[in-house]
């Protein structure tokens, strides 16, 4: 444990040397970047969606593409480097072992073939055959975690093509020992209106930023050292805040501390497809990261601490797991909630590139007694089985997630489930490449909290921004969400989405739960109604040079009876504008 003063002292060296690095990489989006590209599959390997990288596109990325070749590549390299014909050699195209990302729900597909691909490439008039190959999405935001970005692509370019930030990645030390760094910096203005439909009816304004940087330390594929750090500090809140509640929100602010830090130790190979075993601090993004998400809208992001067993293969990944949430700590090192135990299997099938099939099991246990709205939130023990298809074909897409929960919540036996289905449509022949997506989302809600049985689901570690309104007020709990979503492409390196929601509680005498999943509002006799209100999302991307994003957001509550009816504003906005920097 650390005091604030040493905390901060840290912060500011570790800062410095992150926007050091921050300026390298500015430098890379623009400068050194080859008009040629890849071939197409290289392409197609590293094309990005908005908020996670393109599923479909991952899929060229198997092993199958290049067990051919691979045998001759480690020859070669070995050659190259004079390295000794009796050393042991790795097949670097299979290392590490990277989770290609399923599509989140209401994904998008973005337009590829000639084009400029940011604003760098336009002002400079460099049009290319297709999208630059990148291990980082072509958005602000980054919801995988960066122990997964794919930057194998690497190995193939010629040194001299390669941007400053490529040659911060995959670094050879020896025959069996690899390096890579990078990192991320970002600011992100705030403007709320009546924020968090407080009864005082706050206007809050302020900045929050944040640093990260990295270090991946490979040996072979055999083991794998992986550590980020983290600084995030949120500007503009008055340190005496009225009311007092309304300071910044634990996900706010951490001044100093680690967002990952695990090794990975290979403990079986039969099929060249190997079982690893990951100790120690770690992010999860699970599935549609509607459960489970490393929530990439917090300024602090969200870590776990435990235990994962993986192995990817070309159509099935396995994991397993046993972790603890760690605790966001303004000033001191965070620690795990030991009274938190998250314990899991989850198995996804991709049978066609881009179609996911996930089969889960998870264990949450919380010992923590809250209460919110006169209603016992924990302790409990929840047991939730899901599953989830979801793909397109023909320009023609799907989404649906099925989840049951059961357990104990405090002395009631819990009783609940969740569903969501969406149909979309992609019009790749139509200027600014439209898709239209409409979705249903429920999650149950508790009619009697005296009833002997819980039916209110629990949303678990859910990125609830991206699903339910991004002014964050509203929770998969106890909520009806008809939602529609409009992504377009008006060029290459700007990205446009609209997301449309009504919002109405299952149960009228459960609460209101957020997007934190607290109980923020109730009528217990259930006379306000049903009807939450809804709300309007509008969100632009500019990628401005290869690594180099801004996006601005508004984004608007229109109250409905529920609201109006119960104590507190019934409005709300938000209006939000953020640039990030990645190397």
């Amino acid at each position: 444990m650390v005091d604030g003063q040493s905390s901060s002292r840290v912060s500011l060296t570790v800062l410095f040397l992150c926007l050091v690095g921050w300026m390298i990489g500015g430098a890379a989006g623009v400068a050194r970047e080859p008009s040629s590209v890849s071939s197409p599959s290289t392409q197609l390997v590293h094309e990005a969606a908005p908020l996670a990288l393109d599923a479909a596109g991952s899929e060229t990325n198997t092993e199958a593409n290049t067990e051919a070749s691979a045998e001759a590549v480690v020859v070669d390299r070995v050659a190259d480097h004079g390295w000794c014909d009796a050393c042991p050699t790795t097949d670097w195209s299979k290392v590490p072992a990277i989770c290609r990302m399923p599509r989140p729900g209401n994904f998008s597909i973005p337009p590829s073939g000639p084009g400029f691909y940011s604003a760098a490439d336009w002002i400079s008039g460099n049009q290319r055959q297709g999208p630059p190959p990148s291990g980082y999405p072509r958005f602000a935001m980054m919801p995988p975690s960066f122990f997964d970005a794919d930057f194998r692509y690497v190995d193939d370019l010629d040194p001299s093509d390669r941007t400053l930030v490529e040659r911060l990645k995959r670094i050879r030390l020896h025959d069996r020992w690899m390096f890579s760094t990078g990192g991320q910096f970002w600011l992100r203005y705030m403007n709320e209106t009546n924020s968090r439909l407080h009864p005082a009816g706050v206007k809050n304004e302020y900045t929050l930023g944040r640093v990260r940087a990295f270090g991946d330390l490979m040996y072979g594929d055999s083991a794998r050292l992986f550590g980020e750090y983290l600084w995030a500090e949120n500007f503009g809140f008055s340190p005496n805040p009225s009311p007092p509640e309304f300071g910044p929100l634990p996900i706010d602010v951490d001044r100093g501390d680690i967002l990952n830090l695990f090794v990975d130790l290979k403990v079986w190979d039969g099929d060249g497809h190997p079982v690893y075993v990951r100790g120690g601090r770690q992010e999860l993004l699970l599935g549609s990261q509607r459960l489970i998400s490393a929530l990439d809208w917090a300024n602090t992001r969200r870590t776990f601490q435990g235990v994962r067993a993986f192995r990817r293969g070309e159509k099935w990944d396995a994991d397993v797991f046993w972790v603890q949430p760690v605790i966001p700590d303004a000033n001191s090192f965070n620690q795990a909630d030991s009274d938190q135990n998250l314990a899991g299997a989850w198995l996804t099938h991709r049978a066609q590139p881009g179609r996911f099939l996930d089969f889960y099991y998870m264990y949450y246990a919380n010992r923590n007694a809250v209460t919110q709205q006169e209603i016992v939130r924990s302790p409990f023990d929840l047991h939730t089985l899901g599953s989830r298809w979801t793909g397109d074909r023909d320009g023609y897409l799907w989404d649906v997630e099925l989840a049951m929960q059961l357990g104990q919540r405090d002395s009631a036996d819990v009783v609940a489930g969740m569903a969501t289905a969406g149909v979309g449509r992609r019009f790749a022949n139509t200027w600014a490449t439209p898709t239209v997506w409409l979705y249903y989302d429920y999650a149950s809600g508790d009619s009697d909290p005296n009833s002997g049985t819980s039916n209110t689901f629990h949303q678990l570690f859910p990125f609830g921004h991206y699903y339910m309104g991004w002014i964050d007020l509203v929770g998969r709990q106890n909520i009806h969400d008809l939602n529609a979503h409009v992504y377009f492409y008006p060029a290459r390196w700007v990205t446009m989405f609209v997301q449309y929601h009504q919002f109405w509680l299952d149960q009228p005498t459960d609460a209101l739960y957020n997007v934190a999943g607290a109980a923020s509002r109730r009528d217990p006799s259930g006379e306000a109604g049903r009807h939450v209100g809804h709300e309007v999302d509008f969100v632009a991307n500019f990628h401005l040079a290869r690594y180099t994003d801004v996006m601005v957001g508004y984004s608007k509550l229109f109250g409905g009876r529920f609201l109006k009816d119960t104590p507190g504003p019934s409005d709300s906005e938000l209006l939000h504008i953020m640039f990030q920097q990645k190397w």
